[in-house]
């Protein structure tokens, strides 16, 4: 290829990633919530990692062309640091990230919170015969599609349920975290149905002490489809 061409290709491939803000976003600085998690603006936003050593963001289209997986620095911190805790705690679990706010926060594509970059949604860790299953993770923004019965069994593959001590544990990584960087969990969201399974577990019964608050009440459309993922909302302490 002729010199000019690889600089053509060169400049191509810049003006590409100059294009895409996820590609060059730099975490610095303090973020600010303004308002509430339902009518409220994100300032000096931080991007979450697309992917760690046991997690990663759930699909490139919310990422890099929704804009999706910006929060609070406080938050941000936050989560880090709970899958940190989960390297120990849940070891060769993977973990995925789902929507979180976008880059200045406002109203997100198909949610009436995430506005103020103190919400993110978690997908639900997943097991068969006792071992972790990732095979429906990869389904990115089509994962909504999946239904889990009231029992947390997926609907046509019952050998595929919600993994609820998981799942438990990252909430109790999350309530650590949390406090560490100045934040608490006010809110966790999952189907009402599938609270009394969550709760029997041994990791369940700590997140049940502890008084971490989990909505009592949903609209029908916002129960049924928080059993593939929970919802956190965290709020500012200090």
């Amino acid at each position: 290829m002729k010199r000019k061409h690889w600089l053509l290709l060169i400049l191509s491939i810049i003006a590409i990633a100059l294009s895409i803000p996820e590609l060059v976003h730099n975490n610095s600085g303090k973020s600010k919530a303004s308002g509430s998690v339902g009518k409220g603006k994100l300032t000096n936003a931080y991007l979450v990692p697309w992917s760690g050593q046991n997690f990663r963001y759930f699909s490139p289209i919310s990422y890099f062309l929704l804009d999706n997986g910006y929060t609070h620095s406080k938050v941000h911190n936050t989560i880090l640091e709970a899958y940190k805790i989960c390297e120990s705690t849940c070891p060769n679990t993977q973990f995925r990230i789902m929507e979180c706010s976008d880059k200045s926060g406002s109203k997100l594509l198909f949610h009436k919170t995430h506005q103020n970059g103190l919400s993110v949604d978690f997908m639900s860790s997943k097991i068969k015969n006792g071992k972790q299953s990732r095979l429906f993770d990869r389904l990115g923004l089509w994962h909504y599609l999946l239904e889990f019965s009231n029992s947390g069994k997926l609907n046509f593959s019952n050998k595929t349920s919600i993994d609820f001590e998981t799942m438990a544990r990252h909430i109790l990584a999350l309530d650590k975290a949390a406090r560490n960087n100045g934040l608490r969990i006010k809110k966790v969201i999952f189907k009402i149905e599938l609270k009394d399974d969550f709760f029997k577990t041994p990791s369940g019964k700590k997140v049940k002490q502890k008084g971490i608050y989990f909505a009592q009440a949903l609209p029908k459309w916002t129960n049924r489809v928080h059993d593939d993922h929970y919802h956190v909302d965290f709020e500012i302490l200090r």
